[in-house]
């Protein structure tokens, strides 16, 4: 007891030293100067998401058209909904291994993972016909891979920038360009050699992200994971105390409930249901090309995120997230292809603006010690509509057109923003001012 008490203060006082010589950084930093971005954590962090991104952007075009191509619709949200199933169900474990054991190398060992899973998956699809067991046990697999990985992708933002927004934005830029290639690039790749092509590209984009977070260096004082922190820690408690942090953010937790409605009913079902109709009307190709349109206001809405900095960041996402309802809504009128990629270019920058503003809201208003189990509740919550609505989309077109079901995703998501715009404690967060300019990242509470 006293040995695990002498280290919790060895290691207080490295964070408070850490923290003070940040102060003495930003004191001498003329006003007007920003801190620089692009140092080498920065850098190996943005290579290693950017060709994820790319792989990952792939993918939900190749399930959806060479799972669909071989077990439809039912087919597509069952292989989704159990990838999605599997992260609800082992996040927030992953999310408490990552404040024990350190965001980074749990996202090693869950790149690594996933470089198995997309190769089998690959030789099965040069081989023929992959059986369906296969692809959902893969998926699984993959699912929990990712349950590992995504807790600590919120943590290591904080770690590797010291201006938590303008990275998320970049960062953010980085994955709409990966929408913007990676699903024009499986399209082609689907018809030219088969979906095996794709699996494989995956596969080596985790590959290399594995190796450039191996290549991240963090000293102990600034992951607190090897400081004994979490000595005598069960993990019970240490799932309570996230919780705890979780619950008592009322803007955080009201998010989330109205994200688990959208998961049901908008997130969930839209691939299945648009790749289904965009597909028969437009042919194959433009999907890919709508999702790759989606991927250019994606950029579009990083870039905006990274100029403008409201001071209430979850209202203004708010109500960029209103336009989002048209890309719905464009489906299921059965817009022509050019109002379809107009559509997709506007659902992309609303949705990029508001996960940037949502991501540093999360950063800045969480403790570091916790932010790990915190993201993972988070994701949790989300995530968990988003498998309901993709395993119920199949069964629900025996009650209603993939049309009229797409109408009800596009209420939903202008019934989600006046939520939004509702809750107080939502409407009226403010940003955090970061903590090179405000002192100790203790304040930024």
């Amino acid at each position: 007891m006293v040995q695990t008490t002498m280290d919790t203060v060895t290691t207080a006082q490295s964070q408070n030293q850490a923290a003070q010589d940040r102060t003495r950084t930003a004191q001498a930093r003329p006003p007007s100067a920003r801190p620089p971005l692009w140092d080498r954590r920065f850098t190996l962090y943005f290579v290693a998401r950017a060709v994820s991104l790319v792989g990952d952007a792939m993918m939900p075009v190749a399930a959806a058209l060479a799972v669909g191509a071989l077990y439809g619709i039912s087919g597509v949200g069952a292989v989704l909904g159990v990838w999605t199933g599997t992260v609800v169900a082992l996040v927030l474990f992953g999310g408490v291994l990552a404040d024990r054991i350190g965001a980074r190398r749990m996202m090693v060992g869950a790149d690594l993972a996933r470089v198995l899973t997309q190769g089998v998956l690959a030789a099965a699809f040069f081989a023929g016909t992959p059986p369906f067991w296969l692809l959902v046990t893969m998926a699984a697999l993959a699912g929990a891979a990712t349950a590992m990985f995504q807790p600590g992708v919120n943590g290591m933002v904080p770690l590797v920038a010291r201006e938590p927004q303008r990275a998320n934005a970049t960062l953010k830029v980085a994955d709409a360009l990966a929408q913007l290639l990676g699903p024009a690039l499986a399209g082609l790749l689907i018809t030219l050699t088969g979906a095996g092509a794709v699996y494989a590209i995956d596969g080596g984009t985790f590959l290399l992200s594995a190796l450039c977070l191996g290549l991240i260096r963090l000293a102990p004082a600034e992951t607190g994971v090897d400081s004994g922190a979490h000595s005598g820690s069960s993990l019970r408690r240490d799932l309570r105390q996230g919780w705890q942090e979780f619950r008592a953010r009322t803007w955080m937790w009201a998010v989330i409930l109205i994200w688990m409605v959208y998961g049901v009913l908008l997130f969930g079902p839209l691939v299945p249901l648009s790749s289904a109709l965009v597909g028969a009307r437009l042919g194959p190709n433009a999907y890919g090309l709508a999702v790759s349109f989606l991927g250019v206001g994606t950029v579009l809405g990083g870039l905006l995120a990274l100029r403008v900095r409201p001071a209430r960041p979850l209202a203004a996402g708010a109500a960029a997230m209103a336009l989002y309802t048209v890309l719905p809504l464009c489906v299921a009128l059965g817009a022509s292809l050019p109002v379809l990629l107009a559509c997709h270019v506007l659902g992309g920058g609303a949705w990029a603006f508001w996960s940037v503003m949502w991501a540093t809201s999360v950063q800045t208003h969480t403790p570091p010690t916790v932010l790990n189990r915190v993201t993972a509740y988070e994701l949790a919550g989300s995530v968990s509509g988003i498998a309901l609505g993709q395993i119920l989309a199949g069964p629900a077109t025996a009650l209603a057109s993939p049309e009229r079901l797409l109408l009800v995703s596009a209420g939903a998501c202008l019934a989600g923003c006046a939520a939004l715009f509702a809750t107080p404690a939502i409407r009226g967060l403010r940003r955090a001012v970061p903590a090179e300019d405000s002192g100790p990242a203790s304040h930024r509470r």
